[in-house]
């Protein structure tokens, strides 16, 4: 006990030092009431209360501080803030120190061991209200949230925000997007932090769906270097029944604060009725930028498995008929632009673009069954696509059941039955949200009733009901909602335009994957144009793949676009082809596509690499890496002893040794490494490659690897 409360004082005293250097009114008002550590005692969070009865936390990593004294509260309609006049009405700690498994993800067994505490407040003055401050502690970062209690004078409560700020302790280093209530689809920036500008993409927007960027804020996760070389990176957990959170940007005092998402059809953001928890509020903390990739914060942070039998969720790689159209040689409509009315009310003529057809499928099919991929998508295959865009028809543009006259749904599900293939249904929703509610029974029924279990669902436009974000209270729920009923059909979900990863992937494993960045398309020289620079991988991998699996669509093999009937300067795959191989290992995620058309694959040596890549594994290593320049990360197959490696790097060549002492220590494997050569580039040779074995290699080997510039490598790992 004595021991206790000498580290409390000593913390304090040392915290009141920093203060006194960087902001002597705060030392004086703040004072510390209690702390916990991570379960290795390098980090220390600190609750405070001002004379004032603010709260406020800050955090402490190795003595040094992190987070400067940052106040909590919230802010709501018709009712006084929770900001002041507060009193510690108790306190409650904790240890936890449990393994759990994932069934589908990067790892098998993970580790929940942290220390937590609870401080439980009222407000001296009337109207009394109570609230509740959690902590968690993990070596790897902390986790707080807000718990407002059951109490008989608070029902129900409008927030307008939610007072949660971050005060940082210098101008550090930053890789953010803006936060675009709409949209994920941006180039990360590198900038000081008091160079962030996201009012620069305000009249900008970066995909087709109308973007809406209020304040100079940022998304989360949003990454940051500190002086000493640590690493942060700012996110939530367990978004359910809330607002996304963004981060609005102090810039005069280095400080972020909770920024949520909005509404245009109500006058505040988050409604609520106690008793609540918020999300939780994430820092993960590194010493390596490879040990933010590594770390498992966000899903501990998430409450475990609500789906008891996961035996029909399946990971897989998958072809489809998704790529011809966005470089141009297909279409997703079968009769050209038109109205809904013209539509329906004549026999539509086909154009004869049209991608999903019944023989299209099955030479799909026909591959995926011959070369050990499991699932094919086809996007285009139902009634709708002509008017979809249309302002007017997009609201009931879809009923997810009609097929198009070309394509024979049920025959194209038995013949891919028989060749050992599962279809991947696609349901675009136009974002009208309430025609996706009104269909999903119907449209889940069909997929049950042809024992398909698999869809990828889209949201491209502005929100129906009009006013409505894609990152706001209404569509948090929408999507959460939609998973639960998917589940209910036994049907996993790949969501598009999605709400960001929180790690509810834990909670109910059928949310499989995820885009919600700037996936492969962008480089498919169409009309969302552009391309992705080199380090977009390199920085991706630090960023958004932190909040959990991604699917960037890997794999296209005709880098310089020949297939295309016309080739836009803008229309090229910003990697070579190591470099796209590399992807498969690089970006996780448990629906891993072969994206380019099936004959850019035929007969060519280094699709055996995706062939033998899985998809679901053991263990993640990340073996080296910097942000934004490059990365290496080793992967353990989940169902047999081999390993497999990618590497990519930007724009800079660079050259690996790679250790293999996660090997084996009594087994012999040989590495089939594919690779840049001497003469291999992104922009002018980004098609050359080579392929070499090396055997007999053991946990003490080494790999010495090439990464030309924009390119990368991929290994298996092959037990003997």
């Amino acid at each position: 006990m004595k021991k206790s409360i000498v580290n409390i004082f000593r913390i304090s005293v040392i915290t009141c030092i920093i203060f006194v250097l960087s902001n002597l009114p705060l030392c004086a008002a703040f004072k510390v009431v209690d702390n916990i550590n991570s379960p290795n005692k390098n980090i220390v969070i600190n609750f405070l209360i001002s004379d004032k009865g603010e709260m406020a936390y800050n955090v402490i990593y190795k003595n040094i501080t992190i987070i400067d004294i940052s106040t909590l509260g919230f802010l709501f309609k018709d009712m006084p803030p929770i900001a002041e006049n507060l009193k510690v009405i108790g306190k409650e700690k904790a240890h936890f120190n449990n393994n759990w498994e994932m069934p589908i993800g990067e790892r098998q067994n993970i580790k929940n061991n942290y220390n937590k505490m609870t401080i439980f407040l009222m407000e001296e003055n009337e109207p009394g209200r109570k609230i509740n401050v959690v902590f968690r502690a993990y070596n790897d970062g902390i986790g707080f949230r807000y718990s407002i209690p059951k109490q008989s004078n608070l029902t129900e409560v409008h927030i307008l925000e939610e007072n949660t700020t971050f005060k940082l302790t210098g101008d550090h280093e930053v890789w953010w997007i803006p936060a675009d209530w709409d949209s994920y689809e941006h180039l990360y920036n590198h900038t000081k932090f008091s160079e962030i500008d996201a009012l620069q993409y305000k009249d900008n927007p970066t995909q087709l769906a109308a973007s809406y960027i209020p304040e100079n804020a940022v998304e989360t996760p949003v990454t940051m270097k500190i002086n000493n070389n640590l690493y942060l990176s700012f996110h939530e957990a367990a978004l359910v029944d809330y607002s996304s959170m963004t981060l609005k940007i102090n810039k005069d005092n280095l400080s972020m604060k909770s920024f949520l998402v909005g509404t245009d059809r109500r006058d505040y953001k988050v409604n609520k009725t106690v008793p609540f928890n918020t999300p939780w509020r994430s820092i993960q903390i590194s010493e390596t930028p490879g040990g933010l990739v590594e770390s498992n914060l966000i899903l501990n942070l998430n409450e475990p498995q609500k789906i008891k039998d996961v035996s029909w969720i399946m990971p897989m790689k998958y072809v489809g008929i998704w790529w011809m159209m966005h470089i141009g040689l297909s279409t997703w409509d079968y009769a050209g632009t038109q109205d809904m009315e013209t539509f329906l009310s004549t026999t539509p003529t086909p154009t004869g673009k049209h991608g999903a057809t019944t023989e299209n499928a099955k030479k799909y099919i026909d591959f995926a069954s011959a070369n050990n991929i499991k699932g094919v998508l086809v996007e285009g295959w139902n009634v709708g696509w002509e008017y979809w865009r249309n302002e007017k028809d997009r609201e009931h543009s879809f009923d997810f059941v009609t097929p198009y006259p070309d394509y024979d749904l049920e025959e194209v599900v038995r013949y891919a039955k028989s060749r050992g293939v599962e279809i991947i249904m696609h349901h675009e929703t136009s974002s009208s949200v309430e025609n996706y509610e009104k269909h999903q029974d119907e449209a889940y029924g069909l997929m049950k009733s042809l024992d398909l279990h698999s869809v990828k669902s889209g949201y491209v436009g502005p929100i129906i009901p009009r006013g409505e974000y894609h990152h706001g209270q209404y569509m948090v729920n929408h999507y959460v909602n939609t998973a639960k009923k998917a589940a209910n059909y036994k049907i996993a979900m790949d969501v598009h335009e999605p709400i960001k990863p929180t790690g509810l992937r834990r909670t109910y494993p059928n949310l499989m994957s995820a885009e919600g960045a700037r996936g492969q398309e962008f480089n498919s020289g169409g009309s969302l144009g552009g391309g992705n620079p080199p380090d977009h991988i390199t920085t991706l991998v630090y960023t958004r793949l932190l909040a959990g699996p991604m699917d960037f669509t890997p794999g296209i093999f005709d880098i310089k676009l020949t297939s295309r009937k016309s080739n836009p300067n803008n229309g090229r795959v910003p990697t070579t082809l190591a470099g796209q191989l590399s992807l498969y290992v690089v970006l996780y995620s448990p629906v891993q596509m072969a994206a380019d058309l099936v004959e850019n694959y035929e007969g060519h040596p280094a699709f055996q690499f995706i062939r033998d890549v899985p998809v679901n594994w053991e263990e993640t290593k990340v073996l080296n890496g910097e942000i934004g320049k490059y990365i290496t990360i080793a992967r353990k197959d989940r169902n047999s002893d081999n390993w497999f490696i990618g590497s990519k790097t930007n724009e800079e060549p660079r050259n690996f040794t790679i250790k293999l002492d996660f090997l084996d220590p009594i087994k012999r494997y040989t590495a089939t490494i594919y690779e840049d050569t001497d003469n291999s580039d992104w922009q002018d040779n980004p098609t050359d490659y080579n392929i070499r074995k090396v055997r007999n290699l053991t946990r003490r080997s080494q790999l010495n690897l090439h990464l030309a510039p924009g390119g990368g490598a991929a290994i298996s790992i092959m037990k003997q």
